[in-house]
């Protein structure tokens, strides 16, 4: 057979090596994931920690709202706003710069019909997300908790961020059906080879706030900040569809119809339609407010000039 057939064989073989390369892929990027979560989480540990022996630490609440822009919503800020909560530990290193250690969660959602990008895709997304970060702000005036003087100023924000994320639809995990063809290839050609996606990924906050102190201890800042991602998978949507569901009887009437629903909901593309743009990321934002008290660990006894007024 290996005579009459050369070909053939050597297809199978390279479908075989497609195949093995990615389990190895996929399985190294989780390894990967697995630690860096790790690492960060004893970093912030470690720095939290640090921050506490040393004494200048402001704890605080973070409330506000979240929202999605990709392929959904590639356009416009604050669509399908959502609740979203946190909590946040700061540092002053002196009156410009502050160390922040952040962790917030929110829930994303985008809709092409409430975008009215493309409502003749008709998808769908929401997804609970959690975010870690360490993050270094600077104030454009000198700062100090409790000044008389000094007491608020606007500043900018920046940092790096762990995201985890979950796209669903009618409360059903999204990646399970591998919509864009992650499970299963159907109608797509046999060198289109497309891995599922993680639930982490990396992310770049950066933004900014006015800061006001009310007393020597409370302080409150109101922040707006976009999160630059590095994946195309928050919503679930990037490449192309991957089943010939137009006129498809094997689609419409078998088992393949769930599957086939949830990738093209009104079954009326075809496989290499395209389905998003894969040529850019997604993003998120964060904005609100944040409510924080002050400790001052290195002395309690020396006066504050807002003390002095009195």
């Amino acid at each position: 057979m290996g005579a009459r057939y050369p070909q053939l064989i050597k297809t199978q073989k390279t479908v075989t090596e497609n195949y093995r390369r990615t389990v190895l892929t996929f399985t190294n990027k989780k390894l990967f994931l697995r630690q860096f979560m790790r690492n960060l989480l004893i970093i912030l540990l470690l720095g939290f920690m640090s921050i506490t022996v040393r004494g200048q630490l402001e704890v605080g609440l973070f409330g506000g709202g979240s929202f999605y822009m990709g392929d959904l919503n590639p356009s416009v800020p604050f669509l399908q706003t959502n609740p979203a909560i946190g909590l946040l530990a700061r540092y002053n290193l002196n009156s410009r710069w502050v160390a922040r250690l952040s962790g917030y969660q929110g829930v994303l959602t985008g809709d092409d019909d409430v975008s009215g990008f493309l409502p003749q895709r008709s998808l769908s997304f929401r997804s609970g997300i959690t975010e870690l970060a360490g993050i270094m702000e600077f104030h454009f005036l000198p700062y100090y908790n409790g000044s008389m003087k000094e007491y608020w100023t606007p500043y900018l924000f920046g940092g790096a961020a762990m995201l985890y994320h979950r796209p669903q639809r009618n409360e059903q995990d999204l990646r399970d059906f591998g919509t864009e063809g992650q499970n299963d290839r159907g109608q797509l050609p046999i060198t289109e080879a497309r891995d599922r996606y993680s639930y982490f990924a990396f992310s770049i906050p950066f933004g900014m706030g006015i800061k006001y102190s009310f007393s020597k201890r409370i302080s409150a800042t109101i922040e707006w900040g976009m999160r630059k991602t590095f994946v195309d998978y928050i919503d679930d949507v990037s490449t192309t569809y991957y089943l010939d569901a137009l006129d498809n009887p094997d689609v419409i009437d078998n088992t393949n119809r769930e599957d086939a629903l949830y990738s093209d909901p009104l079954l009326e593309h075809n496989a290499l339609m395209q389905r998003g743009n894969s040529k850019t990321t997604d993003w998120y934002s964060f904005a609100g407010l944040t409510l924080t008290y002050y400790i001052d660990m290195i002395n309690r006894n020396k006066c504050s000039d807002f003390e002095e007024r009195y």
